[in-house]
């Protein structure tokens, strides 16, 4: 009679809780688990995993996991539910170790791990590009009488994709039907995304023609995929002809297919195509963002438009943008490019205001632009400023300063400058070396000692 009395609450309980679940409510999930005890109601499984599965859904995998290894403080046993929840758990929080060990212990502790269980921890592996493991763990589930659906094989696509296995990932969505699985949108998608990290457009362009024919309609996630693939293989021309064909397979362009278009038009030196494309988002009902207005900056720079990419940079702050050092960097870049020293210089100096830490590639944009300008003091001051910002220069800083001391027929300089550069680590190019023999014999600025000295650094330890 007693746990005909109980039943009702924990039943009513293990509802409370689920409920939390579904809406993401895990304080108050672990809240209502946690009063259970003191009103008399022993937690069973179901309430412990729907406490486990609402950590899960709130990214919580370091409690996920101490509510499951206190279950058997409370005598109750976790079963394959509440172990899939902690897997799911630490898949989300990118924990792929701690879900492979959970799973690894389901049969030490009597529980057989199912599809569920088995997806989850492919999933933890594709977040961090674990392929190897991933695809481990999907050719050992019919060892365990676990049958790979779809969400297994996306994972696994997904896993591939994220390490740069495009040819396994093609593999394997070419496998599905043999597994009498039916690939969907997300598995196309996935293999399209591998194509497009390995500079691989040709390929899928053709996986996102065929889509049809398996009877997949492409999905905004897929165009932009196979955009941003023709992005890295400078094809702009074919970007731009995926993006306007959107609407006419009924699929809405997101920012980020505009952004894919966009920094392919900037690759290739289109700046006015990158231009039009960003002023026609709010026609679209599309907002651009940060990303967007970066790529066309970007593309100004590329063009050599320095005053469209400040104008584009003071616009940025007249939304609700915030700029970031990737446009500082570009504009400073546009800038270097024409030779316009002093707004280059302006917005370096500005860049602390806006708490941005200029990086290597800021201060590279700005004595590029000094250098250009024939202005090598102020090149040669950007270089010492960089040690106390604790930036390194690289080659491209070094052989800015260098170029601009040359082109001021300077030369003692740059004899200093490329034992900096040998006492840093900073490995100098033959053209760096070729450029100032040649200016120095030629304006006669250099002895037969210092070019013998100089000839020995060319050819390194």
């Amino acid at each position: 009679m007693h746990d005909m009395k109980v039943n009702p609450n924990k039943i009513s309980y293990n509802a409370a809780i689920s409920a939390c679940e579904k809406g993401g409510q895990w304080q108050l999930a672990m809240s209502l688990l946690g009063s259970m005890p003191g009103i008399r109601v022993i937690p069973d499984e179901i309430s412990c995993s729907a406490a486990i599965s609402a950590c899960e859904k709130g990214g919580q995998w370091q409690l996920a996991l101490s509510l499951l290894s206190s279950m058997f403080d409370m005598r109750v046993i976790p079963d394959k539910i509440s172990y899939s929840a902690a897997i799911s758990a630490c898949a989300k929080g990118g924990q792929w170790q701690q879900a492979l060990g959970l799973l690894s212990c389901m049969p030490d502790m009597k529980v057989i791990p199912n599809e569920i269980s088995y997806n989850a921890a492919i999933s933890a592996c594709a977040k961090r590009g674990q392929w190897q493991m991933a695809l481990s763990l999907l050719n050992s589930m019919p060892d365990v009488r676990a049958n790979p659906n779809k969400i297994s094989c996306n994972a696994a696509i997904s896993a591939c994709e994220k390490g740069g296995q495009w040819q396994l990932a093609l593999g394997l969505l070419s496998s599905m039907p043999d597994m009498k699985i039916i690939p969907d949108e997300i598995s196309c998608s996935a293999a399209i995304s591998a194509c497009e990290k390995c500079g691989q457009w040709q390929l899928a362009l053709g996986l996102l023609s065929s889509m049809p024919e398996i009877m997949v309609i492409p999905d905004e996630i897929s165009y932009s995929a196979a955009i941003s693939a023709c992005e890295k293989g400078g094809q702009w021309q074919l970007a731009l002809g995926l993006l306007s064909g959107m609407p006419d397979m009924r699929v809405i362009a997101t920012e980020i297919s505009y952004n894919a278009a966009i920094s392919a038009c900037a690759k290739g030196g289109q700046w006015q195509e990158a231009l039009s494309l960003l002023s026609s988002m709010p026609d679209m009902r599309v907002i651009p963002n940060e990303i967007s207005c970066n790529a066309a900056i970007s593309a100004c720079e590329q063009g050599g438009r320095w005053q469209l990419a400040l104008g584009l940079l003071s616009s940025v702050f007249d939304t609700r943008m915030i700029p970031d050092e990737i446009s500082h960097n570009a504009a400073i870049s546009a800038c270097a490019k024409g030779g316009y020293w002093l707004p280059a210089l302006c917005l370096l100096s500005s860049m602390p205001d806006l708490r941005m830490i200029p990086d290597k590639f800021s201060y590279s944009a700005a004595i590029s632009a000094c250098e250009k300008g024939w202005q090598w003091q102020l090149a040669l001051t950007l270089l010492g400023q960089m040690p106390e910002l604790q930036l390194s220069p690289n080659l491209p800083c070094f052989a800015s300063a260098i170029s601009a001391c040359v082109a001021c027929s300077l030369w003692y300089e740059p004899f200093g400058l490329l034992s900096d550069m040998q006492r840093l680590g900073v490995e100098p190019d033959p053209s760096t070396f070729s450029t100032l023999l040649t200016e120095c014999e030629q304006h006669g600025l250099l002895s037969t000692e210092h070019g013998l000295s100089l000839r020995l650094l060319s050819a390194g330890p």
